[in-house]
């Protein structure tokens, strides 16, 4: 067993055995004068410079750049984070509000206030990242700031972020670390470049500034290397040259992201029909527990998944709609050719030949042969 798990045992049994004591049940407390494991400091885990951009780089491939970066520019606890709303952010002043957290508790995610009064909080968010976080709003339909692909109404499972985490540093060549070292890794490159300890603990919704103290007692060899200029320049009154600061030219990195061998949840799937036709296809579930898909169609993979980006985005505008009751027409599951085709004999109703609609409507030939009879009967039934 861990020494901390002997510590936190010791600490329940003694509570116990205390209230036994009170009670007159024992005598005394036999747990009083236990020998303790000592208190052992972890080695903290953090991310350097060049890992950081590598990690990014392969966050943004994976479709979670802006989850990643909110993280490492705030320092945030997990639940924190993924319990945020868009109203918790003025866009106008950068303000972000922390005042809820999200936990899991029997299978089900559970949204809260946060255990201490220090968690209850409001920092100010970087202009850049605000910027990112307007472009990235554009294509969430929900509430919630990072909501499930699948459940809009929910928010992220921590489980799956936890995963996706261990997935995204192993293929970005980054050390393991745990989502709570992306907090410690934004809290010592703060010290690194100059935040005060007050600040900090106020960023990151500590209960006083002596926990950051504690937590964060070790040192970074760049605050060493500032520690020996200022020693060398205060003290020792010698000229040193200063190092020269990294600029985004030298951190830049020739890595590549590994591209995920499946598609994540919410972007569809893109397949190749034949030598220069590609088909994508989306398929969610609306409101009323179904699957529709809908499809786009190109002449390039890279068209094809344009495409489909507009599509989707168009499809979850549709389903925000129908969730907050300011529309009701679902789809109902007719074939969008089908529709396609309707529509244009309803505009065209001298045109016969199939042949000039299936150029006009850029489908098959023999998807025309297969919806147009049909389509004029169901005309002629309506008239």
């Amino acid at each position: 067993m861990a020494d901390r798990s002997v510590r936190s045992c010791h600490a329940v049994c003694q509570m116990a055995l205390d209230k036994a004591v009170e009670e007159k049940l024992i005598h005394y407390n036999p747990a009083v004068g236990c020998k303790l494991p000592p208190m052992k400091g972890k080695e903290m885990k953090i991310l350097t410079q060049e890992e950081i951009q590598r990690f990014l780089i392969q966050a943004k491939a994976e479709g979670m750049y802006e989850l990643f970066l909110l993280e490492l520019t705030t320092g945030m606890r997990r639940g924190e984070l993924l319990a945020l709303r868009w109203d918790d952010l003025d866009f106008a002043t950068g303000k972000l509000r922390i005042d809820k957290q999200v936990y899991p508790v029997g299978g089900k995610l559970i949204i809260s206030e946060p255990k201490t009064k220090a968690a209850n909080r409001t920092i100010i968010l970087p202009p850049a990242m605000v910027e990112l976080l307007v472009e990235y709003k554009k294509g969430v339909f929900s509430d919630l700031m990072f909501p499930s692909r699948t459940k809009p109404e929910q928010p992220i499972d921590p489980g799956y972020v936890r995963k996706r985490l261990q997935v995204i540093l192993e293929r970005a060549e980054c050390k393991r670390v745990r989502f709570h070292d992306l907090r410690h890794t934004f809290a010592t490159l703060s010290l690194e470049n100059g935040m005060d300890v007050k600040t900090l603990s106020t960023i990151i919704g500590h209960v006083s500034s002596a926990t950051t103290l504690n937590t964060y007692t070790h040192i970074t060899d760049e605050m060493r290397r500032k520690a020996a200029l200022s020693i060398d320049q205060g003290i020792a009154k010698a000229e040193v040259e200063p190092k020269p600061e990294q600029t985004d030219e030298l951190l830049k990195q020739d890595f590549v992201p590994v591209e995920p061998p499946r598609r994540r949840p919410g972007t569809g799937c893109v397949s190749q029909l034949r030598e220069h036709l590609w088909e994508g296809r989306y398929s969610p579930v609306w409101p009323d527990g179904k699957k529709h898909s809908r499809n786009v169609y190109a002449k390039t993979r890279e068209e094809c998944e344009e495409k489909l980006k507009v599509l989707i985005l168009e499809m979850k505008a549709e389903i925000a709609a129908l969730r907050s009751g300011a529309s009701r027409e679902y789809p109902d599951g007719v074939s969008p050719k089908k529709k396609a085709i309707a529509a244009y004999l309803r505009e065209h109703p001298g045109v016969s030949s199939k042949s000039m609609i299936a150029r006009e409507l850029q489908v098959d030939r023999s998807t025309v042969h297969r919806y147009y009879d049909e389509i004029r009967a169901e005309f002629q039934r309506r008239v």
